[in-house]
Parts: structure tokens; C-alpha cells; sequence
């Protein structure tokens, strides 16, 4: 702890030398008030039970106060004067700005001078530049660091973080910062301008701004000339690393190639500090006539293009101050209402148009590609419905009997199937092939059933022949085809001949035998010959007999009608 106070016998922090070490490397001269008001705004809030407003500003700098008193110690701050109301200014060494490099992460090239010597004459100027800053970043209270105090006091910061937001950081602004028309950045020529304060701030839309300060004791014709010589820079191209041309501002500061719809050159905000005696609305009148060629666009279908022009924007510091940059304090020269600053350092209706714009090319990019879509759609439908159909067409079966494809309703026929077999007659055949084939079948069918016709009164005349050939009962001998013919049955199985088991020659014996005993005429020897003995069979000797008997039994019923007749 000794060896702490040893260093920095003023006991300040590292916290509170690094809020002097960043503000004064970005402003260069500034009060002990304004480095708190930036580097810690909630100390802003505290110390409000203080009997006056110099010992709450007293209470509330004492640590920056410090900071100070030690970093003096050490070569890097120095005072450099006073302002008009007694505040010390403060400013940091050529080794104080190298510390400060550090802490904004900034090459020393570019850190500018100690400027030494700036409050000799109070510092009108520079303070107002300050004053600029602290109301286009309007610092945010953090509340960690007030859990500890007061309701009173909590509620007038949590006002203070409700409020709009500002603008970038601290470590967003360069103060002093020449463009030079000729000559180079380290060394710039005559003829060229000195920017109050350039502030990048790509993460609230604002990637490059130009901010002029005057405090009302500039005419219209100098502010003119600045603005004139801000063209000659704008204008200005170097080669670039690449070897190409480009404008010399490119080359430090990054920005979109257009802006807000247009390929304009940066935006430049003069902001009038009312202490001079010049009244800043006749200024700014004067002012928007001598610089028209300048800043004045093309109108064009409901808006304006500003290819090549300077957005020149015009507003009061004590307006700023109140309600911050989103406030409607913000006058660009040809418009006749205010504006937030985005929107007045940009073109909304170009911006609107280009949005409606965008909107309609997207919607026609998506109706042409829904389009594209379908018709992508179509065409691989119908691919595939050319695939399937040459598909089909190879399945589609072929006439077996001329060769021919089938057609759709011959093969959607043809594909029935009932119980796993085809319902078609003739599957494989086409129509004309399948009703001449069906008339040939037809055809065969009548043949086939005449022959069966014919085949089954065949069987039944074999049916009624007997299965062999007959053999004479009587003599056993075998029939001849004509005997065989002659006993062959018809009808009912009636055969035509009275003696169908006889033979040709048997039977006529028989008629002979018959006949012979119808004569009842006894038998004689012929020309003293014996007749030879007969071998007939019992079955012929009965039916003799038989025969004899019935045709005398016949004889004699006879007779009998007849004596009855009679």
C-alpha cells in the first residue's frame, strides 16, 4: 500500500487514469468535468446532497482530480489553461499521447498534437468540440455501481439509461483531423481543411461523419470556403495499395461505396454553438444558397439522387445536447423539416423506393422462380411420364400370332386374372387374331362335335354288335362278315334275323327242318339212298319242336274260330 501511494501519492486508480489517458488522446485539451462526464458517467449522479453546484462538481471530480495530479507526477498531463469560467484544462504530453495510443488501439501517427498552448485564449472552441462529443455519445450511468446509493439517486440515472442512445464511443471520434487537398496526411499542403471532429460509427449507422463546430462568430462565406475546400478532399484521389485510384478519404476511413442509395460523397454536420454574435439561422439560410452546386440532387421519380454531392447537415449544440442524435433537431440543407440524424444524413425516400423496389424484384424473383419451379416440376413430370409410357411400352405385350402390339383396352383385357389364371380365353392373342382364332376354334369345335357325333353312333352301333365275331351255336362254326352283318342288332337290341346265333348255313337247315315238320310228311329214302343222319343239337331239335308245337297249337285255335264262325 506504501509502495502505492509512493507512485501515485494523489491515490488514484488505474480505472480513473485510463478514462484521463482516452479522453484527452481523442479531445486533446478538456476540463476535469467533461473527462468525468465521458470516462465515468454515474458518478455525474452522486454527491446531489451537496449544499452548492461547484462543491457537487468539486465531489463528483475528485477522483479524476487525482488522476490527474498523479499522472502530472509521472510526465504524461500537463495543464494547459482555463476557460472562461475558471475550469482548468487539461492535456496530455507527446508521452501521455503515446500512452493514450495504447489505450485506444490507435497507431501514435495518428494520435495528433499535445495541444499545448490550446487554452491561452480560454478554449472557446475546443470545449464546444468536447461539448459535441459528450452530446452525440450521451454516456450511459452504470447501475452496478450505484447499487449502493440512494432511491433519489438511482432513479435520476435509471432516467439517464432510459433515455435515447447516442453514438458510438469515445474511442469512435478523431478531434483536429486534417484533409488535405495536396500534400500527404503526416505533411498536408495549402489549400486543404481541418475537420473539428470525424466520427466512425458503422454499428449505429453511421460509418462516417464530419463534424463541424462553430460557435456563431463564422460567417456564411468562411463556413462556405471550409465547405469548399471539404469538395477539393472529397474529390482527391491517391493510389491506393493496390495500385488503383481511389478517393484519398478511402484510404483511412472505410465506408459503403453508396450511401444511402446514392454514391454520395460523406456527410458533413455543422453545429452552431449560439455564444458568437452571428445569428445561426441566417447563417445557415446564407449558407444553404453559397453552397447549392454542392449539395443539391437530381429529382428523379419521387426522390432525389446525389451521386457526387455533399450531405450538408445543420444543427444546434444546445438541441443536441437535449435530445441526443434520434432527436428531430437535424435540418438538411434542401429540406425544409427536421430530422433524426440517420435519416437526414441519409435519402428515406430514395431508400423507401429502393425498398419497394427490392420488394417487387423479389417478388417477381420469387414468382419466377415458383414459375421455374413448376415448369422444372412439368418437366420432370412429364420425363417421368415419358419414362413410365416407354417403360409401359416395352411391358406392352406382343401378338403371338401376327406380331402386333396390343392396345390398351386388348391388354387391360388380356391382364384379368381370376383365381391366378387369366379370365382371357386367348391372353396372348390380339383382337383380330383372337376372333380368328375363337371362328378356327369354332370351327374345330363343329368338327370335332360332328365327329363325336358321328364317333358315338359309332360306339353305339359298336355297342349294339357284339364284341366279337359270333360263333354258330349249332355247328360252331365262325360267322362270315355277311352273316355277321345280317344278325347285327338294331333298335332296342332287336336283331333282324329269326335265328341270330345260327350261321348261314345252320340256319337255312333250320328253315329246311322247319318247314319239312309244318308238312308233318314222314322222311323218305331217295333213289334207294339213305338219308344220312343229321347231328342236330338238342337246342335245335327243342326249338324244332317248339315250332312244330305252336304252329299245330296255332292250327287248331284256328280250327276252332272257324267251327265257331260257322
Amino acid at each position: 500500500m506504501a509502495g502505492k501511494r509512493k507512485n501515485n501519492p494523489a491515490g488514484s486508480t488505474n480505472g480513473y487514469r485510463g478514462d484521463v489517458l482516452r479522453v484527452l488522446g481523442v479531445l486533446k485539451v478538456a476540463t476535469t468535468d467533461q473527462i468525468q462526464r465521458i470516462g465515468a458517467p454515474h458518478l455525474s449522479f452522486r454527491h446531489a446532497d451537496k449544499e452548492t453546484p461547484s462543491k457537487q462538481k468539486q465531489a463528483r471530480t475528485a477522483s479524476h482530480n487525482g488522476a490527474l495530479s498523479d499522472m502530472r507526477k509521472h510526465g504524461l498531463s500537463e495543464n494547459g489553461g482555463s476557460t472562461e469560467t475558471g475550469d482548468s484544462l487539461r492535456n496530455l504530453t507527446t508521452k501521455g499521447l503515446e500512452a493514450a495510443s495504447y489505450e485506444l488501439r490507435r497507431p501514435v501517427t495518428e494520435m495528433g498534437s499535445t495541444a499545448r498552448g490550446a487554452g491561452s485564449s480560454g478554449a472557446s472552441h475546443p470545449t464546444a468540440v468536447n461539448e459535441t462529443v459528450i452530446a452525440m455519445l450521451r454516456p450511459k450511468p452504470n447501475m452496478a455501481k450505484l447499487a449502493d446509493d440512494p432511491p433519489h439517486v438511482q432513479a435520476a440515472a435509471q432516467a439517464a439509461v432510459d433515455a435515447s442512445d447516442g453514438i458510438g464511443t469515445i474511442a469512435s471520434h478523431w478531434t483536429e483531423v486534417p484533409l488535405p487537398a495536396t500534400g500527404t496526411w503526416n505533411a498536408p499542403g495549402k489549400g486543404g481543411a481541418q475537420a473539428d471532429l470525424v466520427l466512425t460509427a458503422p454499428q449505429d449507422q453511421v460509418p462516417l461523419l464530419f463534424i463541424e463546430v462553430d460557435n456563431c462568430h463564422e460567417i456564411a462565406e468562411e463556413l462556405a470556403d471550409k465547405l469548399e475546400k471539404y469538395a477539393r478532399f472529397f474529390r482527391r484521389k491517391v493510389k491506393d495499395t493496390d495500385g488503383k485510384e481511389r478517393p484519398m478519404w478511402r484510404t483511412r476511413w472505410s465506408a459503403p461505396d453508396t450511401w444511402s442509395g446514392n454514391r454520395t460523397h460523406p456527410p458533413v454536420l455543422l453545429v452552431f454553438n449560439r455564444i458568437g454574435e452571428r445569428n445561426p439561422d441566417r447563417t445557415v439560410a446564407r449558407l444553404m444558397d453559397l453552397t447549392r452546386h454542392l449539395w443539391q440532387g437530381q429529382r428523379q421519380k419521387g426522390f432525389h439522387v446525389y451521386d457526387g454531392k455533399i450531405p450538408i447537415i445543420a444543427t444546434g449544440l444546445k438541441n443536441l445536447r437535449k435530445y441526443g442524435p434520434d432527436g428531430p433537431v437535424f435540418l438538411r440543407f434542401g429540406r425544409d423539416h427536421m430530422q433524426p440524424l440517420r435519416e437526414a444524413i441519409g435519402n428515406p425516400r430514395r431508400e423507401a423506393a429502393d425498398a419497394r423496389a427490392r420488394e417487387e424484384a423479389k417478388a417477381h424473383q420469387e414468382e419466377y422462380q415458383a414459375q421455374e419451379y413448376q415448369a422444372q416440376v412439368r418437366r420432370a413430370a412429364q420425363e417421368q411420364a415419358a419414362k413410365q409410357a416407354a417403360e409401359r411400352e416395352a411391358r406392352r405385350p406382343v401378338c403371338t400370332g401376327c406380331g402386333g402390339r396390343f392396345i390398351d383396352e386388348r391388354w387391360a383385357v388380356a391382364q384379368v386374372i381370376d383365381w391366378g389364371a387369366p379370365k382371357d380365353s386367348h391372353p396372348h392373342l390380339c383382337d383380330d387374331c383372337k376372333q380368328r382364332a375363337l371362328a378356327t376354334e369354332r370351327q374345330a369345335a363343329a368338327k370335332q362335335e360332328h365327329q363325336e357325333l358321328v364317333r358315338r353312333g359309332a360306339e353305339q352301333q359298336s355297342f349294339q354288335r357284339l364284341p366279337h365275331r359270333p360263333v354258330c351255336t349249332e355247328c360252331g362254326a365262325t360267322f362270315t362278315d355277311e352273316r355277321w352283318k345280317a344278325t347285327e342288332r338294331v333298335g332296342w337290341g332287336v336283331s333282324p334275323e329269326p335265328n341270330p346265333t345260327l350261321c348261314g348255313d345252320c340256319d337255312r337247315r333250320f328253315v329246311t327242318d322247319l318247314q319239312q315238320a309244318w308238312s308233318d310228311e314222314p322222311r323218305h329214302e331217295e333213289q334207294g339212298q339213305a338219308v344220312p343222319e343229321q347231328k342236330a343239337g338238342w337246342l335245335r331239335r327243342f326249338q324244332a319242336r317248339a315250332l312244330v308245337g305252336g304252329f299245330r297249337h296255332h292250327a287248331v285255335t284256328e280250327e276252332h274260330v272257324n267251327v265257331g264262325e260257322k
